[in-house]
């Protein structure tokens, strides 16, 4: 069956199985693959040929997986990394090389940020960071002759800004190079980047797409829309011969799978940044409910965000499905059946009393986690952002009293219960 809704391939994308066969996917746990002659082996490796000789490279079951995934977001191809830092970073490097430039938001998720201001910078890569509410006309300023990309977040970890889509992905094809969204926390049950201009979709499957934190991993989709060709100069790794593989040239060889086929057959041949079968199983498992979980998730989620809002103890609260938002509009634009489950918010008092509400609570947890079935709760300001400086911070959108609380999908009312006595013990 075609077009199918999303509810539907959460359940069946990917996997087909036939008569007698198993209807889970399976788990492919093993390293190698057997071949009857050499001559068929070596198609493989001089990527003629279809088929598994290391699972460093492709999986069975992976691949299953990641072809799940690849179909919630209506793109041509996909794959799975170990964890969404190693597919944020293969989303670049397919791409660029030392002395290349990437325009990027600001307000993205701390360990990106480092990996791109600190790791790629380190490498050769630089990155020019922008607030991502900037006009147009500062947006295009960002650009250099030498950059090969846009990148930013669906909603942001934890600022929950909301990328005005469109606006960038116009900005980098204006200059001739992809938009590249990171869609974690949206997931593609509540939006859909490839829909609004955006070419290749990044995630950390360890979030809502496992769901149940049991299992860290990454992916990478490709929306095939983008023309490697039409800018060949600007990238040579897609254009040119890859002489490690005879003189295979991806755009040309692979077409729209081109962009994942590098990302494959290069990075990961080289870097092996490649999830077990058995996490891809997890994975697996979470995403058949995946959008059952992101209807209570946000249910919950904008329940508390109204609740803390009146809060006499609660300074200011920031969810994009809140009127009172300044990205309610977006929100509204980008992802009109919901955005997320997380919320930040401050407790007057500021930084002080932010931690004593965090230690009082019996129900949440406080963990380094974010987005999976249960509620928790973080203080990103001194962990996962703790590298950034103040100016970083702000550019970020991570104040420092800010509170970030991932609402799980418990009853509503015990979560606000056990908000309740926290704060009152502020």
């Amino acid at each position: 069956m075609k077009n199918l809704h999303p509810e539907t391939i959460c359940l069946y994308g990917g996997y087909a199985p036939q008569n007698g066969q198993p209807r889970q996917i399976p788990i492919i746990q093993s390293t190698t693959y057997k071949y009857e002659t050499a001559e068929d082996m070596g198609k493989l490796f001089d990527l003629e040929a279809d088929g598994y000789f290391y699972t460093r490279l492709q999986n069975p079951t992976n691949d299953v997986v990641a072809a799940r995934i690849t179909a919630l977001e209506g793109g041509v191809a996909g794959m799975l990394t170990s964890s969404g830092q190693a597919a944020n970073l293969y989303a670049i490097v397919n791409i660029c090389n030392a002395g290349d430039h990437v325009v990027c938001s600001a307000s993205i998720y701390g360990g990106t940020f480092n990996l791109f201001s600190v790791t790629l910078h380190n490498l050769g890569i630089d990155f020019t960071f922008v607030d991502p509410d900037c006009s147009e006309e500062e947006l295009n300023a960002a650009f250099q002759p030498n950059t090969k990309a846009v990148f930013g977040e669906t909603i942001a970890n934890p600022a929950l800004t909301v990328l005005d889509i469109e606006k960038f992905a116009h900005a980098a094809h204006a200059h001739g190079v992809p938009l590249i969204v990171d869609n974690t926390f949206a997931t593609p049950i509540n939006c859909r980047p490839f829909a609004f201009g955006c070419d290749i979709v990044t995630h950390s499957t360890t979030k809502y797409m496992d769901g149940h934190a049991a299992a860290v991993g990454g992916a990478i989709v490709d929306s095939g829309n983008f023309d490697w060709l039409a800018h060949a100069a600007k990238f040579p790794g897609l254009t040119t011969p890859d002489e490690s593989y005879h003189g295979k040239i991806y755009a040309v060889d692979f077409g729209k799978a081109g962009y994942i086929t590098k990302a494959t057959a290069h990075l990961m041949r080289d870097l092996g940044a490649v999830p077990s079968p058995q996490n891809a199983f997890l994975l697996g498992l979470g995403l058949e409910t995946l959008a059952v979980r992101m209807e209570r998730h946000c249910a919950n989620a904008q329940a508390i965000a109204e609740w803390l809002e009146q809060h006499e103890k609660v300074s200011w609260v920031n969810y994009p499905g809140l009127k009172s938002s300044r990205y309610y509009a977006l929100a509204r634009k980008y992802m009109p059946k919901g955005t997320c489950g997380v919320i930040s918010f401050g407790v007057k008092g500021g930084r002080e009393a932010a931690v004593t509400f965090m230690d009082s609570l019996e129900l949440a947890s406080i963990v380094t986690h974010v987005a999976d079935s249960k509620t928790c709760v973080l203080h990103p300001a001194s962990t996962t952002h703790r590298q950034m400086n103040d100016a970083q911070l702000e550019a970020a959108g991570v104040k420092p009293d800010l509170v970030r609380l991932s609402v799980g999908i418990e009853h509503v009312d015990d979560i606000i219960a056990d908000l309740e006595q926290a704060l009152a013990k502020v």
